[in-house]
């Protein structure tokens, strides 16, 4: 046999062989239910990120302002403790999400809060990647030895505290250093700012992403969080008063105090029937910036959350409140109040239904495009 015949077989062995351990790693890792999409790690992981937020910093937020405004220190206690946990609380979502076994899953909880301890103001992003990869690590070998009870947890907070350790200061900075660009190119041109991240922000709270979590990683404040605020109320209560046709008075509620993702199938079905939120949305951002001076100084994750049980106006609420208490703002105005009222709820609810009577009669939006499946 010559030699290059021999080389050829060696390296067609070779390959075999990495392909077969290849696919005995593909195996395995699916058989521990280790799943590497886009959508399990970037829709799946990201919204249950979003709802350990809102069990944790959020409510407490709520909390606290409610106890600070009615004086009573118990809720303003409770919402310290409820904030205290949001680390732990996202960590521990997100596994809920990846299916992580029982071990896994409350070994996530010292992830969580050294990831979020440690990222600082982008907090959120390092543990939505840390609590991911150390998830899986745990995910990997649970089960799979007698001392299980040691093993798994041990794997699981080791992998995900080193990462906190090593990764998070430097996620934390990068997610900070991009909403800080963000906010400070809104502070100098606040039209165009105003109608991109209303815009933007706004779509991604409709689709099966989570602008919450996008908010809340990127620490999205201040005026560009005003501008995030406008674009989620027009989608939210534009698609709840333009579908009311349709949908009456149960649509207007699950829409306009829920999420307007339920219309996402539609949207797939006939992308025209966006297009008045949208539009919608490019108005009120530039608005809220540039002539009611709309800011979000309450948490960065109320920014994304729109009209969700009225999360974004009661941000912005308890931002005015922290503002007062700081002594940078002496009190709240009827502006004030006649702005939020209008960017929120009014000009969306007006814009959408204006819009969608134009698009109806042009034929752009036909009868049931707009219903929800029940």
């Amino acid at each position: 046999m010559k030699t290059n015949d021999r080389d050829d077989m060696g390296q067609k062995s070779l390959r075999g062989r990495l392909a077969g351990a290849l696919a005995a790693v593909k195996a395995y890792a699916s058989a521990k239910n280790v799943q590497i999409s886009a959508k399990r790690y970037g829709v799946d992981a990201m919204g249950a990120m979003a709802q350990g937020l809102f069990a944790s910093l959020l409510i407490g937020t709520i909390l606290n302002t409610a106890g600070t405004q009615l004086g009573l220190d118990l809720l303003t206690q409770m919402g310290g403790y409820a904030s205290a946990v949001a680390g732990p609380a996202m960590a521990v979502s997100i596994g809920f999400a990846l299916n992580a076994p029982a071990l896994v899953l409350f070994s996530l909880i010292t992830v969580g809060q050294a990831a979020n301890s440690l990222g600082g103001a982008g907090g959120p992003l390092a543990v939505l990647i840390i609590a991911i990869l150390a998830c899986e690590a745990g995910k990997l070998v649970s089960k799979e030895t007698k001392v299980d009870i040691l093993v798994t947890p041990f794997v699981t907070i080791f992998v995900g505290t080193a990462l906190a350790m090593w990764w998070a200061p430097a996620i934390g900075k990068a997610a900070s250093g991009v909403g800080a660009v963000i906010m400070w190119a809104t502070e100098q041109q606040p039209l165009v700012m105003g109608i991109v991240v209303s815009v933007v922000i706004g779509i991604a709270l409709t689709l099966p992403i989570s602008s919450a979590a996008i908010c809340a990683a990127l620490s999205l404040t201040g005026l560009a969080g005003g501008a995030a605020v406008a674009g989620c109320c027009a989608q939210m209560v534009g698609f709840a008063v333009l579908s009311f046709k349709e949908n009456r008075w149960g649509g207007l509620v699950s829409q306009g105090l829920g999420t307007s993702m339920l219309q996402m199938g539609n949207i797939l079905k006939n992308p025209r029937i966006w297009l008045p939120a949208i539009l919608a949305s490019a108005v009120t951002g530039p608005l809220a910036t540039c002539v009611f001076r709309l800011e979000m100084n309450g948490p960065a994750v109320s920014s994304g959350m729109g009209t969700c049980g009225l999360v974004g106006p009661i941000g912005v609420y308890s931002g005015w409140v922290a503002d007062i208490a700081a002594g940078t703002k002496e009190a709240v105005t009827a502006f004030d109040w006649a702005g939020l009222a209008l960017i929120c709820v009014v000009l969306p609810a007006v814009l959408c239904w204006l819009l969608g009577t134009l698009f109806r009669r042009r034929g752009w939006i036909r009868p049931g495009d707009l219903t929800l499946e029940n």
